[in-house]
This record gives structure tokens, sequence and C-alpha cells, in this order.
């Protein structure tokens, strides 16, 4: 299961984005941030207290079931009336569903989460990043495993000095990646991919702001 993986501002942060802005509607997302408790009904009820004990007046509160879904617009103009009533959206979701609900509304918008990378869960509660959708993909040559996300120096020819009996000495409860990447490519036959220099990687590759068309 892949989501976007997000945290909550700081309440410090949240009140200085509000500041000016008396009457706040919110809204949620029912995928990605009610997985990672950051913005489902349970957050966003939360939240509605709180503003409300700092003397803002909620005007409504709503979860749409995928925020960065452009059919949410539906759903969006069921509940015009209270967000007409309110000075800004307050957004529970990633910087995604941030921007989709911006482009269907002319409310002002403010993010109430930080996106932090895409995660794939792997148990209860718990995420690995897993692509940092650099635009300079080198899994070709590691054996499917990332060290850029899987190395906590992001190291693209390793490994470091710092390994020991294959763990990392940053953390020493995770395996190394690069560690990981020997095994499989032993495994795989193909060790002479780790005695290759690779050059140092532009993970900024694609222009800003990027745009892919389809090669139909």
């Amino acid at each position: 299961m892949i989501r976007s993986i997000t945290q909550k501002k700081s309440d410090e942060e949240i009140d200085h984005l509000l500041e000016g802005l008396d009457r706040i509607f919110i809204i949620g997302c029912g995928t990605c941030a009610t997985l990672t408790h950051t913005g489902g009904l349970a957050e966003v009820e939360a939240m509605g207290e709180n503003l409300s004990g700092k003397g803002k007046l909620v005007t409504g509160e709503m979860v749409l079931p995928v925020a960065c879904d452009n059919m949410a617009a539906d759903i969006l103009r069921e509940w015009s009336e209270k967000m007409n009533q309110a000075d800004a959206l307050l957004i529970m979701s990633c910087a995604f569903g941030v921007q989709s609900i911006a482009q269907q509304t002319s409310k002002m918008v403010v993010p109430a989460l930080d996106t932090l990378f895409i995660g794939k869960q792997t148990g209860a509660g718990q995420f690995d990043e897993i692509c940092t959708q650099c635009g300079t993909c080198i899994l070709g040559e590691t054996g499917g495993i990332c060290p850029v996300t899987s190395c906590h120096k992001g190291l693209v020819n390793g490994p470091c000095g710092g390994t020991n009996n294959g763990k990392c000495e940053i953390d020493n409860n995770k395996d190394c990646a690069w560690t990981l990447i020997y095994n499989r490519l032993k495994d795989l036959g193909r060790l002479d991919s780790m005695r290759k220099l690779q050059a140092p990687r532009n993970h900024q590759r694609e222009p800003s702001p990027g745009k892919y068309i389809l090669p139909f």
C-alpha cells in the first residue's frame, strides 16, 4: 500500500498561517491522511475543537474521500454554503490535495500538514520511504534496491566506512542499504555492477515545474 506520508504542522505555524483569518472551514482526506492519522475524521474534529478554543469560528468540517481527486469538486459544491462563510479553508491532506482543492475553489487554502515522502506500509502504522521521485533512477544498477532512499546518506557508491556487520552506523537497528544491494547483486550474479563508479547524480534533472506527456 503506497501513501503520501504527512505530519501535522506545529500549532505555532498553523496559528501564524491563520493570522487574521477568523472563520475557518476544515477539510480532511479519507485516504492517505486518514491512514497516517493526520487528516482523518478524528483529526479534523480535534483541529476544529482546537481552533474553536482559540476563538476561531469553524464554519464546517468534512473529510473528502480522496482530496487529490478532481472528482472531489462535486462534493465541495455540496458544502459550498458553509465554505463560502469561511475566510479560508484549512486543508488536512498532502500537498497534492491542497493544490487540487485550491484549483477548485476561489477561497484561500491553508495547509495544516507537511508532506514528507512517498511511503509503503511495512507494518501496523509504519511506513518506509520508497521513492524521493528524484528523476534519476538507478534501480537497474543496484538490484532494485534504491540507495537514495534506503541509505541514510543517500550514497550512490557504497558502502561507506561506517557499516558494521551489515548494519548502518547511523541506525544500528537498520540494515545497511549497500549490504542489501551487495547480497542482492551477488544472488543475481551481477556483482560487477558494484565495481563501476557511479558519477554524481543530478537529482534535479527534470525541469521545474515538471511536466510529462504520454508518447501516444
